[in-house]
């Protein structure tokens, strides 16, 4: 009988919506939980309420719009769910006020043992949480872009996928991983135009460069298209 292999990494996400983590059994990243390359396990935040109403929430001081996610059931919930030991594990709190999120990131956090995920709702989480445990672990509050979504839950999901991604083992062919957007071997490119079978399509070919068998040339065109979508699409800032 064979041994299942020790986990690369251990991923926990704490929610008061656990089953909008359903999607992590779907996919590479499913069959990397299921094979045992990554760990997982998903927690509901209201296991760590002690009322009738499992209350997570309350009206912010200094007044304003919304409620304010308390500081008691969060800081029940880390305490149990990270360990004594935080060497290797980065706690991840996806907000619009963090730091914007890159593939430079997503490798940075690839390297860790294990990522914690606390996933805010309502105007956030109570800022003497993330202030206390900043302290007892390396913390990162991250943004997916200049946008607010309800919870962090899809934020959570997208740093996940990209980061398992770039765990040995998950991506069949890793040199898929080498020429595609905001790699650095495109230095940061958007990832050129890509083509398949069949030759022609309602009308459209595929560049002829590209069936012309020179590796030279459609390593030129490959760049040039690059460089150009990058210019189209994130221009440099003024």
């Amino acid at each position: 009988m064979t041994s299942s292999p020790t986990p690369l990494m251990r991923l926990d996400v704490i929610s008061i919506f656990p089953d909008y983590l359903s999607p992590l059994s779907l996919s590479l990243v499913g069959k990397a939980i299921a094979s045992g390359l990554v760990g997982l396990g998903v927690h509901d935040l209201r296991d760590w309420t002690h009322d009738r109403h499992r209350t997570v929430d309350d009206t912010p001081y200094g007044g304003g719009a919304g409620m304010v996610m308390k500081p008691e059931p969060w800081g029940e919930a880390l305490d149990a769910v990270l360990d004594d030991d935080t060497e290797g594990t980065t706690l991840v709190v996806p907000t619009p006020s963090g730091v914007p999120y890159t593939q430079s990131l997503a490798a940075e956090l690839a390297t860790r043992k294990r990522l914690v995920f606390a996933c805010g709702r309502y105007e956030g989480i109570d800022a003497r949480v993330m202030t206390h445990f900043r302290d007892r672990v390396d913390t990162q509050e991250i943004s997916l872009g200049d946008y607010v979504l309800n919870g962090g839950e899809v934020a959570a999901l997208a740093i996940i996928e990209s980061v398992v991604r770039l765990l040995p083992g998950v991506i069949g062919n890793p040199e898929s991983l080498v020429e595609e957007s905001h790699s650095p071997d495109l230095d940061g490119l958007l990832e050129y135009p890509v083509f398949t079978k069949p030759l022609e399509w309602r009308g459209l070919t595929v560049p002829d460069v590209l069936v012309s068998g020179h590796h030279a040339r459609i390593s030129a065109w490959r760049r040039e298209q690059a460089e150009q979508l990058t210019s189209d699409r994130h221009p440099p800032a003024v």
